[in-house]
C-alpha cells in the first residue's frame, strides 16, 4: 500500500498516477476522507480515554458526598469510550479498504497509457528468418517433447506433458537459471506453491488480478502465480538488519494462473497455460537503492537471454499495464519467427515499499526502522522459454539448435533431433 504521508502531502501526485494508469481518481478522495475520519476517530477516542482515566482517579479522592456523582460520570465516560472505540474500529476498517484500493504510485519515468503504449528501449540480436517456419507445438510434437492432447485429456485445456527431450530441456533450463542466480549471489530457494490469504493480498494479487488466482476454498489457501508471492511473505512481520541488505533470493516453484479473460488467445501450445514452472528473482533493498537494483535485475535478465542466443527487445511498460504493486516494469520480449512477433519471456518490477507495508517488513539502522523496498524479476519462465527456443532455433529438418550455454545441462547435445522411427530406432531414444 502507498505511504499515507505521500497522500497527505502530495495528493496530486497520487491523482496523477491514477490518471496515468487509467484508474479512478475518485478513489484518492475516498482514501483522503477515510484517512481524515480515522485520525479524527483516534483523536476522539484518545481524548475520552484520557478523560475517563482522570475521572476514575478522582473517584478515589472524592468525598463520600461527591463520590456518587463522580462514579456516574465515570460510567457515562466509559460508555462513551466504548462507543468511540467502536467508531475508531469502523474507521480503521474503512481506511484499510480504501487504502488497499489504491495501487502504487507510478514512477514519473513510466510511460502513461495502456497495454499498447509501451516504449521500446532496446532491440538486441538478429531475428532468424526461416522459410516456412513451424510453430513451437509442431516442432515439439516432432521432437516428441510436448503432448498437449494428453495434457487436455488428463487435466483439461491449457495443460500439457513435457516428455523425453522436453522434460530434459525443462530441467536444463532450471539448472542453467539457478546456476546463473547462484553466480550472481542469489540464495536458491524451493518455494511453496500454496500460500495464506494474507500473503497473497500482501503482494497485491487479490485486487485487479484476483480473477487470475486459483483458490482452495476448503483449505483457505491460494495457488501462487509466481514464487514472488511466497518470497515476499518469507520475511513478513520481520525487522531486517540494514547491514544484511540487499537480500536476494532465486525461487523455483510451480505457478498456476486461471488465464481469466484470455479466451481464444494462445490456445495452441504452451505459451499461455494454467500451470508452468519458473525461476524468479526477488530482492529486499533499502528504498534509496531500489531504482539501481531494478536496473541490475534487467541487466541480469538480459544476460540470461543473451546466453540463450535469442533476438529480443526491452520494453518499458505503460502505467495502465502495471501490476498494482509496481511503480515501473520492464519486459523482455523474444522473437518468435512463426508469429513474426515479439512475445514476453521475462519481466522485472520495482515495487518500492508497497508490498513491505502490507506485509510489515522493515529494516533497522541507527536512526530507527523504515519499510524496505521489494523487487522481482523473472529469470526463466520454463514453458514459454521452451516454446521460444523451439520456434527461434528451429532448423528446416525439424531439429532445434541448442545454445552453447545449455549444452552442459543436456549431455553436450548441439542439436535436438526428432527421434528415429521404425525398428532401427530401438534402443536409440
Amino acid at each position: 500500500m502507498i505511504d499515507l504521508r505521500t497522500l497527505r502531502e502530495h495528493p496530486e501526485l497520487v491523482r496523477a498516477s491514477q490518471r496515468a494508469r487509467g484508474a479512478d481518481e475518485a478513489s484518492v478522495d475516498t482514501l483522503i476522507a477515510a484517512d481524515s475520519a480515522r485520525r479524527a476517530a483516534v483523536s476522539r477516542a484518545d481524548a475520552l480515554r484520557a478523560e475517563h482515566k482522570e475521572i476514575s482517579r478522582s473517584v478515589k479522592s472524592a468525598t463520600p458526598a461527591a463520590r456518587p456523582t463522580a462514579l456516574e460520570k465515570a460510567r457515562a465516560l466509559a460508555a462513551e469510550v466504548k462507543m468511540a472505540e467502536a467508531v475508531q474500529s469502523q474507521a480503521e476498517e474503512a481506511l484499510r479498504i480504501a487504502h488497499l484500493a489504491i495501487p502504487n504510485v507510478a514512477s514519473p519515468d513510466t510511460p502513461p497509457g495502456g497495454e499498447d503504449d509501451f516504449v521500446v528501449l532496446a532491440e538486441v540480436g538478429t531475428k532468424p528468418t526461416p522459410q516456412d517456419p513451424k510453430d513451437h507445438l509442431e516442432i515439439g510434437n516432432g521432437l516428441k517433447a510436448i503432448d498437449t492432447d494428453r495434457g487436455a485429456k488428463v487435466s483439461g485445456a491449457r495443460f500439457y506433458f513435457l516428455t523425453g527431450i522436453g522434460a530434459q530441456l525443462e530441467l536444463a533450463l532450471i539448472n542453467l537459471a539457478m546456476a546463473k542466480a547462484d553466480e550472481l549471489g542469489f540464495t536458491p530457494v524451493i518455494a511453496p506453491a500454496l500460500v495464506k490469504p494474507e500473503t497473497m493480498e500482501g503482494t497485491g494479487f487479490l485486487g485487479a488480478h484476483s480473477a487470475e488466482v486459483y483458490r482452495l476454498a476448503e483449505d483457505g489457501l491460494y495457488l501462487v502465480g509466481t514464487s514472488e508471492v511466497a518470497l515476499a511473505g518469507y520475511h513478513s512481520d520481520e525487522i531486517l538488519d540494514v547491514a544484511d541488505l540487499p537480500l536476494r533470493y532465486a525461487g523455483f516453484s510451480s505457478c498456476f494462473r486461471r488465464e481469466a479473460g484470455s479466451y481464444g488467445k494462445d490456445t495452441k501450445g504452451i505459451i499461455r497455460v494454467h500451470w508452468f514452472d519458473k525461476v524468479e528473482m526477488f530482492c529486499y533493498v533499502p528504498l534509496a537503492e531500489a531504482k539501481t537494483e531494478h536496473e541490475r535485475l534487467l541487466t541480469w535478465e538480459r544476460e540470461f537471454m543473451d546466453s540463450l542466443e535469442l533476438a529480443y527487445r526491452v520494453v518499458d511498460i505503460a502505467a495502465g499495464d502495471l501490476g498494482s504493486s509496481a511503480v515501473r516494469k520492464f519486459d523482455i520480449e523474444a522473437w518468435f519467427p512463426s508469429q513474426s512477433a515479439y512475445r514476453e519471456l521475462t519481466s522485472t518490477s520495482n515495487c518500492t515499499t508497497f508490498q513491505a507495508r502490507r506485509l510489515n517488513i522493515r529494516t533497522r539502522d541507527g536512526r530507527g526502522t523504515e519499510f524496505v523496498a521489494t523487487l522481482n524479476g523473472t529469470l526463466c519462465a520454463i514453458a514459454r522459454t521452451i516454446a521460444c527456443l523451439f520456434d527461434h532455433h528451429q532448423q528446416p529438418d525439424g531439429s532445434v539448435y541448442v545454445p552453447r550455454a545449455l549444452r552442459p545441462w543436456l549431455g553436450g547435445r548441439e542439436m535436438l533431433v526428432p527421434p528415429m522411427r521404425g525398428p532401427e530406432s530401438a534402443g536409440r531414444r
